[in-house]
């Protein structure tokens, strides 16, 4: 059954994106717009070529029935259909499908750029993206080590952001990201840990949270075993985490990271900040690989994604899971639906949580 929401018109208006096209995303954008399940929580506008749409639809087996739309401002979000802005931009018939395609990823990065000019026109409060290939982007002519710098480079952000992982009410972020293991080294400082730290809780108060808990990775095996194995706990991570903690950040550690998820996940934690991608991915990841969510913080635009890639493996087979890309929705509606209620009532986001009271969970399943 069809779900309507009692007061669309106050709902964050959120563009969705249908990702690579030669991966799952346009069978998941489908199948979740086709019976409306998340029309409770955002007006969505799914933005990029009908065609694959289309397609995606054929994919997943399901009915869907397209609005086309020029307007956001105009659309009826009680009217049948799917309000679909039509890029015309990828022909599916001319691209392979279940591989790397660097026309493809030219075009996905075309898509999300024309996204952002909405977004930055007013149109969209949100973006929620279905997976990318960030092999096929590079090769497509974006060159850019991943899409989170390219949005920044888009908005034209100055100032510190990071890519955030959001699984079973844990908070994952890291001080460095997609960089080689070498570089991150040089470029864990005092300053990027607190930073990291302050991007963390933030965020997470955007998201209703009113106290995050966050414990700090330490960087060498067994936090260094008091200086055995290195001195960056004492010397340098230590000391950042101490400074944070002065500012009212409900911070501590470092604590050795083959076990502080373990801690995060029995509800010790809300957030673990490691040291570099792989320390913390490799957690989540195992913990649920096919239902994070990913969100770039710190930027003034809120963008989320399915934490999981294309699935080149399954594509076409119509057993893609969309748990994942819905919590994704829900959570860029959360965030987008706070940060303007912040606006309109001159708050800031350090204050944001005060909007609802208590804090909130995002179901991410």
């Amino acid at each position: 059954m069809a779900l309507k929401s009692e007061a669309p018109t106050t709902l964050p208006r959120l563009a969705l994106l249908l990702g690579d096209m030669t991966g799952i995303g346009p069978e998941l954008v489908a199948r979740v717009m086709s019976d409306r399940r998340l029309a409770d929580v955002a007006r969505i506008v799914v933005l990029g070529d009908v065609r694959v749409l289309e397609m995606g639809a054929r994919d997943a087996g399901v009915p869907l029935a397209v609005n086309r739309v020029t307007d956001v401002n105009s659309i009826d979000w009680d009217a049948p259909g799917t309000p679909v802005m039509d890029l015309g931009n990828i022909d599916p018939e001319t691209l392979p499908r279940a591989v790397m395609s660097p026309e493809s990823g030219k075009l996905t990065g075309e898509t999300l750029a024309e996204a952002i000019r909405l977004a930055l026109a007013g149109m969209f409060d949100a973006i929620t993206f279905a997976p990318l290939n960030k092999a096929a982007l590079h090769a497509g002519g974006w060159k850019f080590p991943d899409e989170h710098k390219m949005f920044a480079h888009l908005l034209g952000h100055k100032g510190y952001f990071s890519e955030m992982n959001v699984l079973d009410g844990q908070w994952m972020s890291r001080v460095t990201s997609h960089v080689s293991l070498r570089t991150a080294l040089d470029m864990i400082t005092h300053e990027s840990i607190i930073e990291a730290l302050e991007l963390v809780d933030r965020t997470m108060r955007l998201a209703g949270i009113e106290q995050p808990r966050i414990a700090v990775a330490a960087l060498n095996p067994h936090a260094g075993e008091n200086g055995l194995f290195g001195r960056e706990e004492i010397d340098l991570i230590g000391p950042a985490v101490r400074a944070a903690a002065e500012t009212g950040i409900n911070c501590k550690g470092p604590f050795p990271s083959d076990t502080v998820y373990i801690k995060a996940f029995a509800g010790e934690y809300d957030s673990v900040v490691a040291m570099y991608h792989d320390q913390g991915q490799i957690a989540t990841k195992l913990r649920g690989f096919n239902r994070g969510v990913t969100v770039t913080a710190g930027l003034d635009t809120v963008f989320t994604t399915p934490a999981h890639g294309t699935a080149f493996d399954i594509v076409g087979k119509g057993v893609a899971s969309t748990g994942a890309l819905e919590s994704a929705v829900r959570l860029a509606a959360q965030l987008a639906g706070r940060k303007r209620a912040a606006s309109q009532t001159g708050q800031t986001t350090s204050s944001i949580n005060a909007i609802s009271g208590k804090a909130s969970n995002v179901p991410v399943q």
